[in-house]
């Protein structure tokens, strides 16, 4: 079975058709998805759906490109453009929370490598885990992520034609330190690129995995639902 432990199946353009998408996942034997939290307000949509249909988990944060919103946050650096103190406060809060609240941490890094990690050291990240989502970076950075305990995640980018430098990446990590996700309804992999996304898809993510490390996708699916339940200790799989 396989687990897709980023999605927002929550978004309209996926809700709307909520009976199908889960028809899919249960297809494709996506057993469970993580679904992630990017407002407070929709926070209790999201906590209800994940009450309503047991194979579906709920995250609590706020996407960082919203400057002027209730918080708790979830962090990625997704501006690069002007002053971003507020989002590195924001970092440091959401870390600061998880490791309070005992909680893993959901981080999604763009291009800022050495403030992520540093932020991270400073708040002492690694005693609360977590999982750097739909992992772009280099390979030195994810090894400096996982020295901090954290897992690193594979979106369909990894299917992308101009991804080879992230494939690279994904060779080089041990399969006991991935994730998988979609992050639909962005980020279609091939062969559905361009399509909108959902959690059915995920199984295009660890086939690529798959192929990149030369082992079976039944090891890719087994060690991936492994990590997540090792990870994400309060969603109970059954």
């Amino acid at each position: 079975m396989y687990i897709d432990s980023h999605c927002h199946i929550n978004f309209p353009e996926l809700h709307e058709r909520m009976d199908a998408v889960l028809s899919a996942m249960e297809d494709h034997k996506v057993s469970h998805a993580l679904c992630v939290s990017v407002t407070l307000d929709k926070f209790p949509d999201i906590l209800a759906l994940a009450n309503h249909k047991q194979h579906i988990f709920a995250s609590v944060g706020v996407h960082p490109d919203y400057e002027n919103i209730t918080e708790p946050t979830v962090e990625d650096y997704f501006r690069l453009k002007g002053d971003l103190t507020w989002q590195r406060e924001r970092f440091r809060t959401h870390i600061q929370a998880a490791v309070a609240a005992n909680l893993p941490l959901i981080i999604h890094t763009r291009q800022a490598p050495e403030d992520t990690i540093r932020i991270m050291k400073e708040e002492q990240a690694d005693k609360a885990k977590g999982v750097m989502h739909c992992f772009t970076e280099s390979y030195e950075m994810a090894k400096q992520a996982m020295d901090l305990g954290f897992f690193i995640s594979f979106s369909g980018i990894i299917t992308f034609k101009n991804a080879e430098d992230l494939r690279a990446t994904v060779k080089k990590i041990p399969l006991e330190n991935m994730l998988i996700e979609t992050d639909s309804p962005y980020l279609a992999p091939v062969p559905n690129r361009g399509k909108m996304n959902e959690p059915s898809n995920v199984i295009y993510v660890a086939e690529k995995i798959a192929e990149i490390k030369n082992i079976s996708v039944e090891e890719v699916a087994e060690a991936t639902t492994y990590n997540f339940s090792q990870l994400f200790t309060k969603c109970h799989l059954s």
